[in-house]
This record gives C-alpha cells, structure tokens and sequence, in this order.
C-alpha cells in the first residue's frame, strides 16, 4: 500500500472554495492507517473532507492493525476491529454529522478456498453492521517498476481455483468482491465476473491504469485498450464501477506531485474527463460511484479540488444520475443505511 508523502503546505498553494456544499455524497473508497511515522485517522479524514456534505464513507482494507498474534489467517479480522472502533467514535457525533466508516471492506485470504469461511464469520462478528466485504488485490505486472499489489498475489490470481472456491463464500454470506488490478487484467476479471454472475463484484480505480516503468509516454495506446475492456467489462450486471483513483503517484504516471503547485480542479478534469465519461457511459450512472482514494490521492490533489473536479465533470447530468454518482450507488452496493 503506497503511503503519501506530501506535504500540507504544498496542497495548501492550491485553494477552491467548495462547489455544491449541500451535495449529498458517501465517499465509498478510503483508508485509515497509522504507521511509519504517518498518521491517517478520523481526525485527519474530517480535515480533509471539510466543506463538502459527505454524509458517509466505506473504508477499504490497507493492512492496519491486522492482529499481532494468533492464526494467521484471522490476522487482518484486527484491521475491521480497529474500523469498527472508529465507526463508534464517528456515531458519537463527537466529529459532526459525517457518520464515518459505515461500511467496511476487510482483506481474507480467499485462496483458503472454503477455509476462508472461518475469517469470513470474524470479520462478521467484529463488525455485525458495518462488515460489508472483501478486497483481495490481484495488481501484477511483469515490470520489475510496477509494484505487486500489497497481498503479493500470483499471476492470474483470479483464475486460481482456490481463489475461486473462497470466491463462492462471498455469497454464501451476502458480501461483496472489491476488485483491485491492473489495466492488463481486466479481461481476467470479466471472466470472473462472468463465471459469478451472483457474486456483487465493485470495479477500484478504473482497473488500474498504469503509467510508470515501460507504461510510461504509452497513456494513448493504453486508454484505446483499456476502453475495449472496459466495454467488455461492463456487460457483466454484477459490476459496478468506482470513478476515481488515477491520480497515485507512484502508479498512474501523472507527475502532479512534482510540479511547483497541486492540480486545480479544473487540470485534474482536463487530464481525467476522457476516462471517467467513458466508465459512466458503459456502466451508466446507476453503476457508478465517485471516490477518492484517500489518503493516497493526497500524494497529488487536496480532498477539496477532487470532488470539485467530480462535481465540474457532471454539470449538466440529470438530478437522479448525479445523486446516484455521488451518494446512491454507493448506499445501495454496500448496504447502508439511508442518511
């Protein structure tokens, strides 16, 4: 998982005032971590997101607090432990009227095959009502100057057969798949997607695009690919799509962290728009939610400028598409609670 490493005062060069304040959203896509001298708690996420009416976020597993002892495979039930503990401090109304974390995306080994049943139910005692499903990252190149994904997963992770006997499990307990891969794969995950039709399967950060090691200077010849894919990709009804999450530093080949002064709003979109209108066509709003990734956007763009740049993106959608971007795709795939 990659850790920002920029600064406040750089992000501080760029400022907007927040567009739409009174816009609902649910921010479906966001870790908390503490470690390695940088600390990402509720404290720092209310910071960031101040100014826009974010009603609820879902947090997704990053390997915090995983449990320091017992059974290895149980050890990640400690990161939606520690969640839950900030789920209970948002819902003391203590930080506002953002209910944090009402949704929980967790990590499980799911080539335990139907082991992983076992960690599936701790997760699911940790978090009765917030536990909503898992992300098993499949991100591999064969790069050595693209970084593996942080659960060093194997080439054609989803094809393994122990993975997609854990895969079953999902359903059996009503939870989701959250996809985290890189672009070449995604014909893998619409093979998966197909030979699961009943397993809810969430799309992270456009499938990955990268732009760094022998990717970089390539972005035209891989938006034309990525576009096919993606055509193919959004025929499986069991996907849905998060629109965001191309702005990592240390991924997607965007130098923003490099130039004098943060990205405005206005420079995100001109860089973004041709990738987000393409996932909104072929998903539909309906099958789309924003995110932001954060805080491992922060690396480029302040919390403020990213929605803004959403919120610019969709002006002249009708009413019901932008609520179902911004807050109701996201309340209905993850379960939660009207608010």
């Amino acid at each position: 998982m990659v850790t920002p490493t920029a600064q406040p005062n750089w992000l501080d060069l760029t400022q907007e005032e927040v567009l739409e304040p009174a816009l609902p959203i649910i921010d479906p896509h966001h870790h908390l971590w503490d470690r390695g001298g940088h600390r990402y708690l509720l404290d720092e996420l209310v910071d960031d997101l101040a100014g826009h009416n974010v009603r609820q976020t879902v947090f997704v597993e990053c390997m915090s607090m995983y449990r320091a002892e017992g059974p290895k495979p149980l050890s990640p039930v400690g990161e939606t432990e520690f969640v839950q503990g900030i789920t209970a401090q948002s819902a003391s109304g203590a930080y506002g009227e953002l209910r944090a974390c009402t949704g929980i995306v967790s990590y499980a080994d799911l080539r335990l095959g139907d082991a992983v049943s076992e960690v599936l139910e701790a997760h699911i005692a940790a978090s009765p009502h917030g536990f909503r499903g898992i992300r098993h990252a499949a991100g591999w190149d064969t790069s050595e100057d693209v970084a593996n994904s942080h659960t060093k997963p194997p080439q054609h992770l989803l094809d393994d057969s122990a993975f997609r006997d854990g895969l079953t499990r999902l359903g059996a307990y009503g939870l989701s798949f959250d996809a985290w891969l890189y672009h070449s794969q995604i014909p893998e995950l619409t093979d998966l997607a197909r030979a699961f039709p009943d397993i809810p399967i969430i799309l992270n950060h456009l499938g990955g695009p990268i732009g760094i090691g022998p990717y970089l200077g390539h972005r035209a010849e891989i938006f034309d690919q990525w576009q096919l894919d993606i055509v193919q990709l959004a025929t499986c009804p069991n996907v849905v799509a998060k629109v965001g999450g191309i702005q990592m530093a240390r991924l997607n080949g965007y130098d923003w962290h490099e130039r004098p002064k943060p990205p405005s709003s206005d420079d995100l979109l001109a860089e973004n728009r041709h990738w987000y209108l393409h996932l909104i066509e072929q998903f539909g709003p309906e099958r789309c939610m924003f995110e932001s990734n954060f805080p491992v956007e922060k690396d480029s763009c302040s919390y403020t400028v990213l929605w803004n740049q959403f919120k610019k993106l969709t002006r002249g959608f009708p009413a019901d598409e932008r609520a179902a971007m911004f807050h109701d795709t996201a309340a209905r795939v993850y379960r939660l609670d009207p608010r």
